[in-house]
């Protein structure tokens, strides 16, 4: 696995290059009592093919970026670091990011990062190591000295696993983490270019289906109900836009409201952008879409990532956070 040192580094050359859930009725917007439109009305969005992108489309689908007066267009991105010369640059306005992303960039120091809305907190069976049911590897002690695919580096599914790992004493640096995109894992598995790999819904169902088995659960013990990610911008582009960041997280609000109390109304948007059919987003497990943003909970992400090393000091989420509107 890489370190945080390096991590920082390939950032930063980007920045060189560019110079829980609850439920209740949908409120709607809040009348009266803004100062103008947003500034910017027309945003590109980085979203990533599961689930947790799901509130963006709801919003959309459902009028409340256009009530918001928010044209929104949608780009499928594996991890913030890897388009950071658009984030950079302000041709990619609101990305989603797994909070391991968000707080390596904030400490990498090539972008100050700003959260504008929770979006997935784990829950059991949604991420996981799965190998082929012919692998010889039958526990997560097994793991050492394994390949791991993965879809990015010192993210999310690293830390993880090396949260449980621990307790089977497999240090991070006695299993060799490999990048491989979602899409791409599978056929990596059945290929044996890799002997495991670190899957999310509904990638996750999708490999099991085709002859893969779990071997970890990614999203119990040390990691439960740890919140997974969130939608951000530069703080550059948030002291820009104020107004267009209140706009956003109204909508998503609204949305996220309606994805945790309604599983037919993710049914409608997942499919979309990911190659999950309705019927199989009924029926998988699936996270849970807070209607709040708070710190504290966050905060258990960068506990973690600092004890694994990816940082080299602690970050306080709080100053990273921007209040929901009303809230």
């Amino acid at each position: 696995m890489r370190s945080g040192p390096a991590l920082r580094a390939c950032v930063a050359l980007a920045a060189t290059i560019v110079i829980t859930a609850c439920g209740g009725a949908d409120p709607g917007p809040p009348a009266g009592g803004r100062q103008g439109g947003p500034e910017k009305t027309a945003l590109t969005i980085g979203v990533s093919p599961t689930p947790s992108s799901a509130p963006v489309f709801i919003a959309d689908r459902r009028g409340f970026f256009k009530e918001e007066g928010l044209t929104v267009r949608t780009e499928v991105i594996q991890a913030p670091q890897t388009v950071m010369p658009k984030i950079l640059n302000g041709t990619m306005d609101i990305f989603k990011g797994s909070y391991v992303s968000l707080v390596n960039i904030q400490d990498s120091g090539a972008a100050k990062i700003k959260i504008l809305h929770d979006s997935l907190a784990a829950a059991p069976g949604i991420a996981g190591v799965v190998v082929m049911n012919d692998s010889p590897l039958q526990g997560p002690k097994d793991l050492k000295g394994a390949t791991i695919a993965v879809n990015s580096l010192d993210n999310l599914g690293t830390m993880s696993m090396s949260a449980h790992l621990k307790a089977y004493e497999v240090a991070p640096d006695q299993v060799k983490f490999v990048v491989v995109n979602f899409e791409a894992q599978l056929a990596a598995l059945k290929e044996s270019r890799v002997d495991a790999a670190w899957m999310v819904e509904p990638f996750l169902s999708a490999a099991q289906q085709a002859g893969a088995r779990l071997l970890l659960d990614t999203n119990t013990g040390p990691t439960d109900a740890l919140p997974i990610d969130g939608w951000a911008a530069t703080e550059e582009w948030t002291a820009r836009h104020p107004r267009t960041a209140a706009a956003f997280q109204r909508a998503v609000s609204r949305a996220q409201r309606l994805a945790v109390t309604d599983r037919a109304v993710l049914a409608e948007v997942v499919p979309l952008y990911t190659q999950t059919p309705k019927d199989a987003v009924m029926t998988m497990a699936m996270g849970t879409f807070p209607t709040s943003l708070n710190a504290t909970r966050i905060q258990r992400v960068a506990d973690l990532m600092y004890e694994f090393g990816y940082l080299e000091s602690k970050v306080d989420v709080a100053s990273m956070v921007v209040p929901i509107p009303g809230r």
